[in-house]
């Protein structure tokens, strides 16, 4: 996994800390509620549902209709499944396979 270290701080790598103390998705509730605005949690799991989509083969007009994400949004999302860090696919595969 390559990391963009322009993006490596000490504020980040503490958010990212903290991010990995909570225990329960009512806590991540709790959590992303005090530290996002609705609209920028809702972004972020629109991304998220964006990958997921991309990875299965959905098309982007299937992806606008169901997530209602811009064709913009998903072209970023899917450079980051191409060229990106990795982290997508990490998330997507840990998240496949708790399903199983």
């Amino acid at each position: 996994m390559s990391i963009n270290e322009k993006l490596r701080n000490p504020q980040n790598d503490e958010l990212f800390q903290a991010i990995l103390t909570l225990e329960s998705v009512e806590e991540c509730y709790a959590f992303f509620e005090d530290i996002c605005t609705v609209n920028e949690l809702k972004a972020l799991a629109q991304r998220l549902q964006v990958a997921k989509m991309l990875r299965a083969g959905e098309s982007y007009e299937r992806i606008v209709d169901d997530t209602g994400a811009s064709t913009a949004t998903i072209s970023r999302v899917k450079r980051c499944l191409v060229y990106g860090a990795d982290g997508y696919t990490a998330v997507l595969d840990r998240l496949s396979n708790a399903e199983l």
